[in-house]
């Protein structure tokens, strides 16, 4: 072989060497990479988790509070770690009427609430949630926010009052019982006069049947009983009723009413941390409410029924389904107010929208749905007493 072949041949195995001590290098370096990796990606996670501290407004033994740490929970399984809420009761910040505010300015991240909360800045918010009932109830209600232009409606308002908030709603809350009396009330004329407690809407339709109105949180509520500020409440249900003690003040509970018969809880977000979320936390935010929502819902009637018969059952406490000629009387009520709310653009905007809404589904439902409570009188004679 001639010497300029060999010297040839040299130069390329020394290049093929190089190359291999190159590939061995990156390989090594890649691996290496690899490893450090995956020990290290937990670290990675904790300083990229974005937190977000949520108030509610409830007592920490309301079923409310529950409810919120339901949706807690899902958004911080689904979010591995990544996005992740702290969860707070009522006062722990800002008192429960005060939510809204404390995430409009950025106190508070997110908050869980009703709407009626804050209606003394619109009365519209009640709408959402505290409004007449127009044939639909509580789930036809958020097919209205999902589905028929509520959610849409509901951000508009928020901009139009200008609030530095997005929300979202959950859970198909049950009809809301006329309440707890010191006496049986059997018809409208009993009630005029009384002082009773309940909010939004249902304060001017109360009112409107002349009851005297009183605006109370929850917490508040069985001491002004005590104390005869009221005379009469509404809360919500049997089991948050039961926790603030209502039986231990009064012992006749009225079941069924038009005053809020669809109501839904408000989950706020302050509007500039939601923005800056990416797409998938958003994504996580919203759909965690409506995974909470049938979870809500579930619950409480697994624990409202409960509580319900406890009530009757251990507390001595006489359940009375309301008589009709109460709730006709405030269909009626409802029809005098509404003229002079829908004077507000908005407000008109709004109901027409849940009227033409309601008036499609629930002629749907009610033609479509058996008699249930047929089936149960059939099953469970002379139960229901009425």
């Amino acid at each position: 072989m001639k010497r300029d072949e060999l010297n040839t041949s040299a130069v390329q195995q020394e290049e093929v060497q190089n190359g291999r001590r190159k590939f061995l290098k990156t390989a090594a370096a890649a691996a290496g990479a690899a490893t450090v990796a995956t020990i290290g990606f937990p670290m990675v996670s904790r300083a990229e988790t974005t937190v977000l501290k949520m108030q509610g407004a409830w007592g920490a033994k309301d079923i409310f509070n529950d409810f919120a740490t339901d949706y807690v929970k899902r958004v911080n399984e689904m979010a591995g770690g990544r996005l992740k809420i702290e969860y707070l009761i009522a006062g722990a910040v800002v008192q429960a009427f005060q939510v809204q505010d404390a995430v409009h300015k950025g106190v508070l991240d997110a908050g869980h609430q009703v709407s009626v909360y804050w209606y003394g800045k619109s009365k519209v918010a009640s709408l959402f949630g505290t409004g007449p009932v127009f044939g639909q109830n509580a789930h036809q209600g958020l097919a209205w926010i999902y589905y028929g232009g509520g959610l849409e409606m509901y951000q508009e308002l928020m901009d139009l009052l200008k609030l530095n908030i997005v929300g979202f709603f959950a859970m198909p809350m049950p009809t809301q019982p006329l309440g707890w009396f010191k006496k049986e009330v059997k018809s409208a004329e009993d009630m005029k006069g009384l002082k009773y407690r309940t909010v939004g809407l249902a304060a001017d339709l109360m009112q409107s049947m002349g009851v005297l109105v009183t605006q109370l949180p929850g917490g508040e509520i069985v001491p002004a009983l005590e104390r005869g500020v009221i005379d009469a409440f509404e809360y919500n249900n049997p089991t948050s009723d039961r926790s603030f003690g209502a039986q231990d003040v009064s012992k006749n509970y009225m079941l069924g009413s038009f005053h809020q018969a669809a109501e839904f809880f408000e989950i706020l977000f302050n509007k500039e941390k939601f923005n800056v979320l990416p797409d998938e936390h958003k994504a996580i935010l919203r759909y965690a409410a409506e995974a909470a929502s049938s979870d809500n819902f579930w619950r409480g009637q697994d624990q409202y029924s409960k509580d319900l018969l406890w009530l009757r059952d251990e507390a001595g406490v006489n359940i009375i389904r309301t008589p009709d000629s109460i709730m006709k009387a405030q269909l009626e009520a409802w029809d005098k107010i509404m003229p002079d709310l829908m004077k507000d653009p908005f407000f008109a905007k709004v109901v027409d929208s849940q009227k033409a809404f309601a008036k499609r589904v629930a002629y749907y439902d009610l033609m479509n749905s058996c008699d249930y409570k047929m089936a149960y009188d059939h099953y469970f004679p002379g139960d229901l007493g009425f």
